[in-house]
């Protein structure tokens, strides 16, 4: 029997939150064209990613939240490592580095919803049949 793949890492490397072997997203975070297009469902366990319309909406809570720890993380590092540099070149360096991760805490936040809502269920039985979502049939 194998065992059940580690939470933090198949967060930190965007795997299904089922069976957190899959991919997650179409393809890497600073991909702008296709920044947070997740797929329909899991390549392994072909489990849906998405339970209903606007299901990760939600999602921008959390992504509040990393935004807010990187900032302030960005800001006590700025003043720790340079104590004399004036207000303004904190705005700009906090500024910088919040849009430079951006993308990466848009994609982390996507995934941690995920990981809160959809419960790890392990990979799936070989007669196992997705069920596809009403609003998938496009």
């Amino acid at each position: 029997m194998e065992s059940k793949p580690s939470l933090l890492g198949s967060i930190l490397h965007m795997r299904c939150p089922y069976c957190r072997k899959g991919r997650f997203y179409v393809s890497h975070p600073y991909d702008l064209k296709r920044a947070g297009d997740n797929l329909e469902e899991c390549p392994v366990c072909h489990r849906a990613y998405s339970v209903e319309y606007g299901f990760y909406m939600g999602a921008m809570y959390v992504s509040y939240a990393l935004s807010v720890a990187v900032g302030l993380g960005a800001y006590l590092l700025t003043r720790w490592l340079f104590p004399s540099v004036t207000m303004g070149w904190q705005i700009v360096i906090v500024g910088g580095v919040t849009l430079a991760v951006a993308p990466l805490m848009y994609a982390y936040s996507k995934i941690i919803y995920g990981y809160i809502f959809l419960p790890y269920k392990g990979p799936s039985d070989p007669g196992y049949r997705p069920v596809r979502r009403a609003d998938a049939w496009k």
